[in-house]
């Protein structure tokens, strides 16, 4: 199945968002979910634009500290001015890490857990490279989506299970549901490059971690979701043919930091069970009908192995 079949499946009833505000994905929504203070702790990747930004923005938070971990300083600079201006809330702080960069996501992680609490972690960063490339390291840069975020989430699960009611967000894509696990190739060498699957087979895999940081983590409250197709940088910068065809029908930040917010922050996201896959406030399956990618048991161990073995390389 391709890339733009799954995206008009996933996108089947909510034709009309961008149009209509998200009228009918947003028809059911409770408007005071949203309604809350939050004294806690935020950490954002990818905090300096797009989606990232706008949950930073977006955030109900007068006096609550938000972590936005960039890669470029004076793009994060700039965020933060933003953030703090338009939201009123100083205490936004700026994290430089390469997320590509394994070396500097153990450095930060050991440094962070030294220093703060956590209560929310959002991953949102992520990259989309349509050339393969390696980093310095040797790994394919689109790969380090699923390695970045496994050792994020191996250095702050203890920080966070220190906290009440500790959530982690994964940003997924609606993408990752052409993609079946696949472990046999993560540094995609194998077949011919193709920068969207390889994309969307991270999210997969993003998933499918989210699934098993669940199960393995009870106090925890884990969720992936897809924020629905938003007109963000990254999808203009990396998928310009799908930007220009759907662009008309794309949400904007604002609306995919919404559903992040919800299962950050709302008592109807805690009352779901931890570990499932959301969409608009909602939890909906990882799989496509009559498709074939669910995964085994070990492929999934395999998975894990394959990352736990690369991470420890670079600690």
């Amino acid at each position: 199945m391709s890339l733009y079949r799954s995206v008009v499946w996933f996108t089947k009833g909510l034709r009309e968002d961008t149009k209509s505000g998200c009228e009918s994905a947003s028809k059911d929504f409770v408007p005071h979910d949203l309604e809350v203070q939050v004294p806690g702790r935020f950490l954002v990747t990818g905090g300096n634009s797009g989606i990232g930004k706008a949950t930073a923005l977006e955030s109900p938070s007068e006096d609550g500290t938000v972590h936005l971990v960039c890669r470029d300083q004076a793009r994060a600079e700039d965020a933060r001015g933003e953030i703090i201006r338009e939201s009123g809330n100083q205490n936004i702080f700026l994290h430089i890490v390469d997320l590509s960069d394994p070396k500097k996501i153990w450095k930060f992680v050991e440094n962070f857990k030294q220093e703060h609490k956590l209560h929310v972690l959002i991953n949102n960063a992520g990259c989309m490279v349509n050339k393969r490339e390696l980093t310095e390291d040797g790994l394919e840069k689109n790969a380090t989506n699923t390695l970045g975020v496994y050792i994020l989430m191996t250095g702050l699960i203890p920080v966070l299970e220190k906290e009440h009611d500790p959530r982690v967000i994964t940003v997924s894509s609606g993408g990752m549901l052409v993609q079946k696990l696949n472990t046999d190739d993560l540094q995609s060498e194998r077949t011919a490059f193709d920068g969207t699957m390889v994309y969307a087979q991270n999210k997969r895999q993003q998933v499918v971690l989210t699934e098993r940081w669940a199960q393995g983590h009870p106090a925890i409250h884990f969720s992936s979701m897809h924020p629905g197709w938003a007109d963000t940088p990254g999808v203009r910068q990396a998928m310009l043919g799908f930007h220009t065809r759907f662009r008309d029908r794309l949400r904007s930040k604002a609306q995919g930091a919404d559903r992040v917010l919800w299962l950050a922050l709302s008592s109807a996201a805690a009352e779901q069970p931890s570990s499932r896959f959301f969409q608009d406030r909602k939890p909906v399956s990882t799989h496509l009908p009559l498709t074939k990618t669910s995964s085994s048991l070990a492929k999934e161990e395999k998975l894990i192995e394959i990352l736990e073995q690369l991470a420890q390389t670079f600690k």
